[in-house]
């Protein structure tokens, strides 16, 4: 048997327009997010792709990508499960901050280890250490069991609640991760096994 997961990290919200570290703030999508949105409903639709469930955070930003994604492939009555474990790293004291105040507050060198190390958090904050340590039990417990039921699985998350799905499934060590950027409302489609581990990854649109 082979499982269909596809994970989409949210549209530009106002806050990435702005350069601000967003992490459990709430800012809704911008036009672009909006058409980034419905340009990947557009590509999953143009691959024949359908899904039987959803999941997506507490924030507005992936919310509203997912939503724009359901319309345009007339899946707006599937199950869609909200939760916070989904949500985006926290950035803690960073948080609501432009990135170039962030790097003339605390100096270029530490807000790049902030921003990509695996394990070290920013002043009250989450690493992706801590981020993956509350994705990844989620979706073992409430994920993996729609997968191995043939259910086929979209999730519509974050840039670091994504990255921690990625190191789980493709088993890549943290320090690799934290450095890989992710497209906004770019699918990954992952075709899995029924061990959930990976036979094919397709990135539509991105070239790879």
């Amino acid at each position: 048997m082979e499982s269909l997961l596809v994970l989409v990290r949210h549209g530009q919200s106002e806050w990435n327009l702005k350069n601000l570290f967003t992490g459990w703030a709430n800012p809704d999508l911008t036009p672009q997010g909006e058409q980034e949105a419905d340009a990947t409903g557009q590509r999953l639709k143009k691959l024949g792709l359908t899904f039987d469930v959803a999941f997506t955070s507490e924030l507005q930003r992936a919310q509203k990508t997912l939503a724009r994604i359901q319309k345009i492939l007339g899946l707006e009555n599937i199950s869609v499960t909200k939760d916070k474990a989904l949500n985006e790293r926290d950035y803690g004291d960073l948080t609501g901050l432009n990135k170039d105040e962030a790097r003339e507050r605390w100096g270029k060198e530490q807000v790049f280890v902030w921003r990509r190390s695996y394990d070290i958090a920013p002043p009250n904050g989450e690493s992706l250490k801590d981020t993956a340590a509350r994705v990844v039990p989620y979706f073992e417990a409430n994920i993996v069991p729609q997968l191995k039921a043939g259910k086929k699985v979209l999730v519509v998350a974050h840039g670091n609640s994504l990255r921690s799905l990625i190191m789980h499934l493709e088993n890549l060590p943290g320090e690799e991760i934290a450095l890989r950027e992710l497209a906004t409302g770019a699918p990954i489609i992952y075709r899995l096994d029924e061990n959930m581990k990976v036979i094919s990854c397709e990135q539509p649109g991105t070239g790879e």
